[in-house]
């Protein structure tokens, strides 16, 4: 059985530091987070904000997110790191045909850089994005719904027009992107097999990954313009 589409609405922690998306049910997730990464299954998406210091050269990054999930009992979620305010998130919808999507994405880009620049130093700044599906999906339509939201991203980050950090050209991400795709578990069954732009699916996914990075994009500059 398929759980009804009725994605719960982020919830913020008081302190500003977790961002959390649950899940009625488990989801079949794909992703290359520090927490989950790979193929898998997850009762909940978590972002965490880190500040200034505590992710020092030498720190094993994963291994401080994983402490501070077990912490605020987040053991069955995929987890994120960012240094990004958690408020500042963006949460978009699309439905094409019978297919519906979701995205919910915190956007910094600070690390701005173009596929193909030269590696250096880490600068705070990354786009984070969760897309939650409506229908289940196969362990290849999975990879190819992420592949799809990764073409979205960059096309929204080329629209803003932000500049890389590391050449003369626009950037198309950040150096610490990253992304989770999530769908439903089908007892008994696999899923749908393609998730690619010309499908329905696919097509949703685009659409709400696109919106939901443009916006953080252009809310990203205006904080840059005027400073608070």
């Amino acid at each position: 059985m398929i759980p009804r589409w009725a994605p719960a609405a982020p919830s913020l922690d008081p302190d500003g530091r977790w961002l959390v998306v649950r899940f009625a049910a488990p989801h079949a997730t794909a992703t290359w987070a520090l927490i989950g990464g790979g193929l898998g299954q997850a009762r909940a998406v978590a972002w965490h904000r880190v500040v200034e210091g505590e992710l020092a050269p030498g720190v094993d990054a994963a291994a401080l997110l994983a402490e501070r999930m077990t912490a605020a009992g987040l053991g069955d979620a995929v987890g994120l790191v960012t240094g990004r305010r958690l408020d500042r998130f963006c949460d978009e919808r699309a439905e094409i045909d019978d297919a519906r999507a979701r995205c919910v994405a915190t956007v910094g880009l600070g690390n701005a850089v173009r596929a193909g620049d030269p590696p250096g130093p880490l600068a705070v700044g990354t786009i984070n994005l969760l897309v939650q599906v409506g229908a289940p999906l196969a362990a290849p339509a999975l990879l190819e719904a992420l592949a799809v939201a990764s073409e979205a991203r960059t096309a929204a980050v080329l629209d803003a027009g932000v500049p890389s950090r590391r050449s003369p050209g626009l950037a198309t991400g950040t150096g610490t992107d990253c992304a989770v795709i999530a769908a439903p578990v089908l007892d008994g069954g696999d899923g749908a097999r393609y998730a690619g732009t010309h499908t329905a699916i696919g097509a949703a996914i685009g659409a709400a990954v696109y919106r939901a990075v443009r916006r953080g994009a252009e809310a990203w500059k205006e904080e840059q313009a005027c400073p608070a």
